[in-house]
């Protein structure tokens, strides 16, 4: 299946980033670029019901091809949290999130962690696709790194023995869950 255009159901510049080095073949447009500036309430209890709720709100409002993701870190320590709301875990941003997972994180032997995403591609006919990806590592006892955005300078991928934060983007797009759970839609895709 052939998508020439693709509305990015996101804000968050470093997602819209991911996706348009994935998806190198559509003009992959922000919502907010594309006239859509509502804010979707994600009442999901998954990662592929809050994908598919933000893709088919913006679907329905432009009648456009849309993308949407949902990802977030599950870390084992905290029985999974903080999953789903990783991105309002502490409610005040990115930083604040960081630190309140290193206070939970406290002396604590098991840091195994993993980022999880779904993608879901909604379409003006009501057909949706999913894709889902998962990659592996560690959180550290301190921030290591300045790149990337929410929790990569935490997040030390076992795949690439170095923080997300320290991983070049090139690096990190090969290994992380948005970019595994994309490539897992593009190959769904390409059965159709």
């Amino acid at each position: 299946m052939e998508i020439s255009e693709i509305i990015a159901a996101s804000g968050n510049e470093g997602k819209i980033k991911e996706i348009i080095k994935i998806f190198k073949g559509a003009r992959v447009i922000p919502m907010r670029e594309a006239g859509f500036d509502e804010e979707i309430e994600e009442t999901g209890t998954s990662f592929r019901e809050n994908a598919l709720i933000k893709a088919k709100a913006v679907c329905e409002k432009l009648g456009k091809p849309a993308l949407a993701d949902d990802s977030g870190l599950c870390v084992d320590f905290l029985g999974g949290a903080p999953g789903i709301y990783s991105a309002r875990f502490s409610g005040e941003g990115e930083a604040a999130n960081r630190k309140l997972l290193l206070e939970r994180m406290q002396g604590a032997h098991d840091r195994r962690a993993h980022f999880e995403c779904a993608v879901c591609l909604y379409l003006p006919d009501g057909k949706m696709f999913f894709g889902v990806g998962r990659t592996d590592g560690h959180i550290l006892e301190e921030e290591c790194g300045t790149r990337g955005f929410g929790y990569d300078p935490l997040f030390y991928s076992d795949y690439l023995k170095m923080s997300f934060g320290e991983a070049p983007a090139r690096e990190k797009n090969k290994v992380s869950h948005r970019a595994r759970a994309l490539k897992d839609l593009l190959e769904k895709l390409k059965t159709l």
